[in-house]
């Protein structure tokens, strides 16, 4: 039988694959620099380049087959194991030896997760939380910064390389953490066992967990590990995995702790306390996975523009294109270095600035992830809308953002406790805006009820990113940002739009 090869058809832009992530995007790269970690650039590109090779195909296998539960074995035992795909444990162990959840530098470490995040975005949850519990767990540290990656279960003395989870919510408070009824009971010798329930656990074949539960001084942060000294398993019940709209190559779960060992991490009754340190972390990691996510969109979306020929022309010369294409690249780069600046507070130890800046970060960036996931997707009409072309996954994982760690209201009332209890933190806020949008956040600021605590925060979001794009980005980039516009492609005449589209275009290797 003869067999006729099949042409490839025209007009189909070419696979998006085997570029630099890091220095074919100019913000991020500018960025490293600016906040201290230029020195890592070489790093970080080597990591940005592997990336865009078959981690890519990792990403789609992980989320086409994602996690399964097994809770017993052949044998009726109780096991409580959760099985990935190989492609989910070949991207943390990339993730991990190129030390985006361990490197000590947070720019550059910084860097190192929006990289990873914009390859593929679930795997990020362990990496995320192994990284923000390292300041808790000193006693485990080498092991947790260790850039190999030891999936099985073995307690914790056996184990060079660590993976550390948390998990705060119960199903009757959610947010309300302080309603937990999750019991600590003292076992002596500074050991607890702790009963209840975790309505979300993700990450559950973690090898430990940082738990709040209710210990006789109140509220308390527990180490609770998955098995034992002896090898046995801990009092950890899986009972079903979450069905979730995205995140599908990272398992959620519900737990019950039955009897579950755990030792008290920080002094007991004050749990939210000494945990907020993580939360914190795991927000900042936030706005850098949404920046990531809002970045594979942009790649997508200029990429098939540059590209595609439609009317006779290509879509990047088209008016009305280059405008969405502009403003969805400004609303990028505004993400990117927000994110980088926020990371760089941490490592400099401006702890009044980032502790008001992350949380408004948090909840503006990350709000404006969905909406920019899917005006990219529309750039590419119906192919952005089929699972191969990547955006419907980026287009399902931005709400997660917003959600994990803290949803929009929550923040924004953490917004408002820092205002009214912190004035060290304001200020800080103030000094690091440009002469206008202080003025601008400083008119916001005298309106702080706590129904208009949205519009609050989206101004002081705004603020904060037109400060510093007026200070490190092209003046068309900055131009476009502080625009009216109301919808993506409402740019005004009279801005270069297609040296915006140009700048962050792709750059084939």
């Amino acid at each position: 039988m003869a067999i006729f090869p099949h042409a490839r058809a025209a007009n189909q832009p070419p696979p998006l694959t085997g570029h630099d992530l890091f220095t074919a995007n100019r913000p991020l790269a500018e960025g490293l620099e600016r906040e201290g970690a230029g020195w890592a650039a070489d790093a970080c590109s080597l990591f940005g380049t592997i990336l865009s090779g078959k981690p890519l195909e990792w990403g789609r296998l992980a989320n086409e087959n994602p996690p399964r539960l097994r809770t017993h074995d052949r044998y009726g035992e109780r096991i409580d194991e959760v099985e990935y795909h190989p492609a989910y444990h070949d991207l943390l162990r990339l993730s991990r030896a190129h030390g985006a959840h361990a490197e000590p530098n947070r720019v550059a470490r910084a860097c190192l997760f929006y990289l990873a995040s914009q390859a593929e975005a679930g795997h990020g949850c362990p990496i995320s939380m192994t990284h923000a519990a390292i300041g808790l767990v000193p006693e485990y540290e080498s092991r947790l910064r260790s850039r190999d990656y030891d999936p099985e279960l073995k307690p914790l003395a056996q184990k060079n390389a660590l993976s550390f989870g948390m998990s705060m919510t119960e199903r009757q408070g959610g947010s309300d953490v302080r309603t937990n009824t999750t019991t600590a009971t003292p076992a002596g010798d500074g050991e607890f066992v702790l009963d209840g329930s975790k309505w979300f656990c993700s990450a559950p074949m973690s090898d430990a967990f940082l738990m709040l539960a209710q210990a006789p001084g109140g509220l308390s942060c527990f180490l609770v590990p998955r098995v034992l000294p002896d090898g046995t398993r801990n009092g950890i019940r899986i009972q079903r995995l979450k069905d979730k709209l995205g995140d599908r190559s990272n398992a959620s779960s519900e737990i019950e702790l039955a009897g579950a060992s755990a030792q008290l991490v920080g002094e007991e009754g004050r749990g939210v306390r000494t945990i907020v340190g993580m939360v914190v972390q795991t927000r900042l990691d936030c706005v850098l996975g949404t920046a990531a996510g809002m970045r594979a969109a942009v790649e997508q979306a200029a990429h098939h523009a540059a590209h595609r020929v439609v009317f006779g022309k290509l879509l990047v010369d088209q008016p009305l294109m280059q405008n969405v294409l502009a403003d969805l690249c400004v609303e990028s780069e505004a993400a990117t270095v927000l994110a980088l600046r926020l990371a760089r507070a941490h490592e400099t130890g401006e702890a009044a600035f980032a502790r008001i800046a992350t949380a408004i970060a948090k909840y503006w960036v990350c709000k404006s992830g969905p909406g920019h996931a899917a005006e990219a997707l529309e750039c590419l009409g119906g192919n952005g809308y089929i699972e191969e072309s990547g955006l419907p996954r980026i287009y399902r994982q931005q709400p997660l953002q917003s959600i994990w760690e803290g949803s929009g209201n929550v923040i924004c009332l953490d917004v408002l406790r820092a205002i009214e209890r912190d004035p060290g933190a304001v200020e800080a806020l103030l000094v690091e805006l440009e002469p206008a949008q202080r003025r601008d956040a400083e008119a916001a600021l005298r309106d702080t009820d706590e129904a208009g605590a949205r519009r609050l925060v989206e101004r002081l979001g705004r603020a904060l990113q037109a400060s510093l794009l007026i200070r490190n980005a092209p003046s068309a980039v900055a131009e476009a940002f502080l625009s009216d516009r109301t919808t993506y492609g409402t740019l005004p005449g009279g801005i270069d739009m297609l040296s915006i589209t140009e700048r962050h275009r792709p750059i084939p290797v």
